[in-house]
């Protein structure tokens, strides 16, 4: 089943603690986890930030639950239930807080998580515009600084001079994987708005066998049909393909063509320094 929201944890949450002992969440979250029947793979289900959304949502059914009187934290790390908890949970059934008024009953965290991935998705798409309505010059001057933030090239001399003017069975530039030039990564860099479809790749994959090289890279404003992306998943040499979709993503993650507007920071109660020896 799907994992479920913060207010459908609530009430088997207070359940849990209805034994009036101290519990940790992580034994919370066990039980409830079975208690909804959730597999493997619910529970890999993970938040931007990394964390578990299953834990996600026990936690913010705590945090509920304490606002609403029910439970309390006696210690760090452990939680607990409350007389007016017990007393909820006498009556059929026990009562919990109403839902927020948030879309979907989101957390905060969700909240915050998916309006930064609208404002990612909308800065990428422009970014994409952009690219695409450049010059073939400034395209190449972008997938030489995207290669140097991603750690290929030994200095931008050299990168700089390792897109553009080759033209040479399909391979765009050369540039080395390390600093000793003992590896070498032939690219092929489109600015096209088309479908890169399988006849583009095989050119690009001969050219490599001729070269004997075991690498390359091929870059493109546009998409790779699925043909094309099944036709290197088995080749040698090996061959990566970055669509501009891919493309776009790694310069949000890279800084590249991009600054910080504004940085926030999230914190959470440090439990050990609460915690007396």
């Amino acid at each position: 089943m799907a994992v479920p929201d913060v207010h459908s944890c609530m009430r088997p949450l207070l359940q849990f603690t209805g034994d009036g002992k101290e519990h940790t969440l992580p034994e919370a979250r066990q039980v409830l986890s079975a208690q909804f029947q959730l597999s493997a793979e619910d529970l890999k289900v993970v938040m931007g930030n990394g964390q578990r959304l299953f834990d996600n949502h026990v936690s913010w059914a705590k945090i509920r639950l304490t606002q609403a009187g029910l439970l309390i934290s006696p210690r760090p790390k452990f939680i607990q239930i409350t007389e007016q908890g017990l007393a909820a949970l006498a009556q059929d059934p026990p009562p919990v807080p109403p839902k927020p008024p948030c879309p979907k009953d989101e957390t905060p965290d969700e909240i915050l998580e998916r309006a930064y991935q609208q404002i990612r998705a909308a800065l990428a798409a422009e970014l994409l515009g952009l690219i695409k309505a450049g010059s073939p010059h400034f395209f190449e001057r972008l997938v030489v600084e995207l290669l140097l933030k991603m750690g290929y090239g030994r200095n931008r001399a050299e990168a700089g001079r390792a897109i553009g003017g080759v033209g040479d069975g399909g391979i765009d530039g050369v540039i080395h994987e390390d600093r000793l030039g003992l590896d070498t990564i032939y690219i092929q860099a489109k600015r096209w708005e088309a479908t890169v479809g399988r006849p583009e790749i095989q050119k690009f994959v001969g050219a490599l066998q001729h070269k004997r090289a075991r690498k390359g890279v091929f870059l493109t404003t546009g998409s790779f049909s699925a043909e094309a992306v099944d036709s290197v998943s088995h080749s040698e040499p090996h061959v990566a393909l970055i669509d501009g979709r891919q493309l776009v993503e790694y310069m949000l993650d890279l800084n590249v063509g991009v600054t910080t507007r504004a940085t926030y920071e999230l914190k959470r109660i440090d439990s050990d320094y609460f915690t007396e020896e």
